[in-house]
């Protein structure tokens, strides 16, 4: 996952490929448990769908390099159309 960090986005140290793949994962984590819970539901839900658009640029990144990324490097069409099926899912467990 990693290797799908654009190089613009690359940094060192917090910001390195490898850290960022580390926050990602934790960010997911803890949107979905904010989802199980009544209370922090909504800003969970919200905080996800944030997370969804700022990660869509490693899916571009990868979908524009498929030698590179097999089949990791989903086409962009069906990532976009992916994406979006998941912030609709998304709103609706959070804003229901």
């Amino acid at each position: 996952m990693a290797a799908m960090i654009p190089p613009s986005f690359r940094g060192r140290g917090i910001t390195s490929p490898a850290s960022l793949v580390a926050f990602t994962g934790a960010c997911e984590l803890a949107g979905a448990a904010g989802l199980l819970v009544p209370r922090t539901r909504r800003l969970a839900g919200g905080c996800l769908l944030v997370f969804l658009a700022a990660v869509f640029p490693a899916n571009a990144h990868a979908a524009a390099h498929p030698e590179r990324f097999g089949a990791v490097a989903v086409p962009l069409g069906r990532r976009l159309a992916a994406q979006a099926l998941l912030g609709v899912l998304t709103a609706l467990a959070a804003f229901r």
